[in-house]
């Protein structure tokens, strides 16, 4: 990050134009000043003055400031490549949509906001200093763009020492971390295999890339009290693996950047204990040697590096370690990244989940059954990737009926990652107790938070026993997130002991939403925390100011309109969620919130037609089109409801609430054969269930 100037702004700015979404963009200067003419805030043309210059290569963002202390980043970008590679141009970050001022992503509004996107890893020592009760932002930095305290934090001890005479220094340089994983570590070849072994184990915590995961992650910010060389948990929420981001082998996914920490934690490499400087310089973040000499660091090039290993002798020039191992992914639309993994290509996987191979991703007009016979054929039938847990993931984001079973051995295998335990603590369909209380005793924070994770839906009067001596775990992080969890208990039963313990705990949830109160997802999160704690006035505040913030956010004005609904006020309910749907008229859930609504108004026709459009706008989420089905047969609609059951047993074959209802209502219409079939699904999904075995005896006779 830096000032514009004409020094640091590499866009053309001489009169440029760019046409995106029928407007046409215009770059000019006015004196020393950059000036951009674009679609604002109400889309109409205006003139806003570039403050900030944002990103060297391989493009440049622009940043321009308004009169609350916001800074939002400008979606049209410069392409800094050279010409004959593409660049030298203007370009929108997203191409393939047509962004205005209604859309979220628009670049004034909150997804492009540099004090809570950007600038925490863009600039040094970040304050974001937001005033809820204004609405403004007052932000501050130590150094506009990243310096020393970014990565070694607080300096002034090691200044006052570097003042010192040599004579009388002593060997403490005064830093606040030390970064001596490596100090004394040397690397060998293990006889035989040739494989690399470090001359002692990885220690526990590993500074570095704990450190550096600060901004390689995908994580959301709970403190500005950030440490170096601490675990990252202790002041961020780092995304385990899901749906949304991840592929099931855990490759991030290209819609949705996770960034490094989460794939190099997935690694061999990491387990084996390497770390970020092995390869990368820290300073000048350039790799330690050229090309495929950054690999032959450990591993024997005489093994590798030759046609019995790579098998494209053929190819010209021959594929490097990078193109197999770590396959690139396109962000920003022109920003290629590796992916840190450093897994094996395993185009069987493509077959089994969808997930991409590096084998495919050059051979684009060859199947994944091609690349993976080939594979075969040159390393024989037998897979040996360290990340194993694709099956699972795949099951759990497919419904399949053994996804509990494979989920369970992944959360227990303790010889693998622990991002991934965690993500499969997080991802059970039912949780497993045993398996969470040992998650909850582990060393890593990741898989405490993610068993906290699993405990979503518990009862309350069980949560106590099993969470609640996380609320003094030594990382802030688990103990937030053990407080959001048992604000569900009241005070009355909890031990009157460990009530300060809730008290301190609940104290660092609600200042971590503060942090973040310029965020509707925080509001949000807070309101939740308050309604647990049926503290319904500040809940119903929160929920508003989130509205406030963003009135699309279909999050807030749910939970808004259901806390309304515990209070008897559902006509209020049903005018915030019509608020939310003239601004978010696609979104399924608002339209399946206003449904449940409806029914309890008895405007039975008009939530009918809600259910409808939330199960036709989101057939992924099974619970609408069985809720939709339930409201058509008690409008004595049952041959229409069982046509909505079966469409959605062709998404959701394994759906225990619709197969049970496709089973009653087939039974009621007389169509024994259909009951029949769909209690023998039920039966698969719930194996010595004895009533529907008896269920099952009857239909046959």
């Amino acid at each position: 990050m830096d000032h514009a100037t004409g020094r640091s702004v590499r866009g053309d700015f001489n009169d440029a134009t760019f046409e995106y979404a029928g407007t046409r963009s215009r770059f000019f200067r006015e004196g020393e000043k950059f000036i951009v003419e674009t679609d604002g805030p109400d889309g109409k043309l205006g003139t806003f003055e570039i403050k900030y210059t944002f990103g060297v290569e391989p493009l440049q963002q622009y940043l321009i400031e308004f009169a609350d202390g916001r800074i939002q980043a400008l979606s049209i970008a410069w392409d800094t490549r050279p010409k004959d590679q593409g660049g030298q141009r203007w370009f929108h970050l997203y191409p393939d949509a047509a962004v205005t001022n209604k859309d979220p992503l628009h670049w004034t509004k909150l997804n492009q906001n540099w004090n809570f996107m950007c600038a925490e890893c863009h600039s040094t020592d970040v304050h974001k200093n937001y005033d809820a009760a204004k609405g403004r932002f007052a932000t501050t930095f130590a150094e506009i763009s990243v310096g020393c305290e970014a990565c070694h934090g607080a300096g002034s001890r090691h200044v006052e020492w570097a003042h010192q005479k040599l004579a009388s220094r002593g060997f403490d340089p005064g830093l606040l971390v030390k970064f001596d994983e490596r100090t004394g570590i040397t690397w060998s070849t293990e006889a035989g295999t040739l494989r690399p072994i470090r001359s002692a184990p990885a220690p526990a915590l590993r500074k570095e890339v704990e450190t550096c995961g600060r901004c390689h992650a995908r994580r959301g910010q709970l403190s500005e009290d950030w440490i170096p060389g601490r675990p990252l948990s202790e002041t961020h929420r780092v995304s385990l693996l899901d749906q949304q981001r991840f592929h099931p082998d855990g490759q991030m996914r290209d819609d949705e950047e996770t960034y490094n920490y989460a794939p190099f934690k997935q690694s061999r490499m990491f387990a084996k204990g390497v770390t970020c400087s092995d390869c990368h310089d820290p300073h000048s973040a350039a790799l330690k040697a050229p090309g495929d000499g950054i690999c032959a660091q450990c591993h024997a090039a005489a093994t590798y590096e030759t046609a019995a290993h790579r098998h494209h002798a053929d190819v010209s020039p021959a594929p490097g370690c990078p193109s197999c191992h770590m396959p690139e992914r396109r962000y920003m639309v022109v920003d290629r990244r590796h992916d840190h993994g450093f897994r094996i290509p395993r185009p069987d996987l493509s077959m089994q989940t969808g997930a991409p191979n590096a084998c495919n991703d050059c051979h684009h007009d060859k199947s994944a059954a091609w690349a993976a016979q080939q594979i075969e054929s040159w390393f024989g039938p037998e897979r040996h990737g360290y990340q194993s847990y694709a099956s699972a993931f795949h099951a759990a984001w497919t419904e399949a009926a053994d996804a509990q079973a494979l989920l369970a051995t992944v959360a227990g295998a303790g010889e693998l990652p622990g991002i991934v335990r965690a993500s499969a603590l997080a991802e059970l369909p039912t949780p497993d107790l045993d398996l969470i209380r040992r998650g909850l005793s582990d060393p890593d924070p990741l898989v405490r938070l993610g068993a906290l994770d699993g405990l979503e839906g518990v009862p309350a009067d069980r949560l106590w026993a099993l969470a609640s001596a996380q609320l003094t775990d030594p990382i802030r992080g688990v103990r937030i997130r053990a407080a959001e969890l048992l604000a569900s208990v009241p005070a009355a039963r909890q031990p009157v002991a460990e009530r300060d313990k809730f008290a301190q705990a609940a104290a660092e949830f609600v200042a971590a939403q503060n942090l973040n109160a310029d965020r509707p997802d925080a509001r949000t999160a807070l309101g939740n925390f308050f309604v647990r704690q049926a503290r319904a006035a500040d809940a119903e505040a929160e929920y508003q100011a989130a509205l406030k913030l963003d009135p699309s956010f279909a999050a807030a004005a749910i939970n808004l309109s259901d806390l309304y609904r515990q209070l008897g006020r559902d006509g209020d309910g049903e005018r915030v969620l019509r608020e939310a749907l003239s601004t978010s008229a696609q979104d399924a859930s608002l339209h399946h919130a206003l449904g449940l609504t409806l029914v309890r108004l008895k405007r039975n026709e008009a939530a009918l037609d809600e259910l409808r459009q939330a199960a036709s706008l989101d057939p992924g989420q099974a619970r609408y089109a069985y809720v939709y089905a339930v409201g058509l047969n008690s409008s004595g609609r049952r041959d229409e409801a069982l046509a909505v059951l079966r469409k959605g047993l062709q998404s959701h074959p394994n759906d225990r609430d619709i197969l049970a209802a496709a089973l009653a209502l087939s039974r009621e219409s007389g169509d024994t054969a259909s009951a029949l079939d769909y209690a023998a699904q039920l039966s698969r999904l719930m194996p010595g269930n004895s009533e529907l075995e008896a269920l099952i005896k009857q239909l046959k006779r």
